[in-house]
């Protein structure tokens, strides 16, 4: 399964508004998109499984699926400084 290893930007960690941004663009693709943090491991088209993480800025978290191009949707949002507001 492809995946990549990716920060988190946002400077509110994953919490809601990031969340939310993150499970809709999960939700736009066929195969489902998982998310992981330390051992941990989430589907990204629910907001509130990847508030359960608790990624903060900085953290590492791994986007996998089997579709090539969600890892990359869903990477390029967790690398995004999306803003709480």
């Amino acid at each position: 399964m492809p995946e990549k290893t990716v920060q988190v930007a946002s400077e509110v960690g994953l919490h809601a508004r990031p969340a939310a941004v993150i499970a809709r663009k999960a939700a736009e693709f066929d195969s489902p998109v998982y998310i992981t943090l330390r051992d941990e491991t989430v589907e990204a088209t629910s907001g509130l499984m990847i508030m359960t993480l608790g990624a903060q800025m900085g953290d590492e978290v791994v986007v996998s699926s089997e579709d090539p191009q969600a890892v990359e949707a869903v990477c390029t949002l967790v690398e995004s400084a999306i803003k709480p507001f």
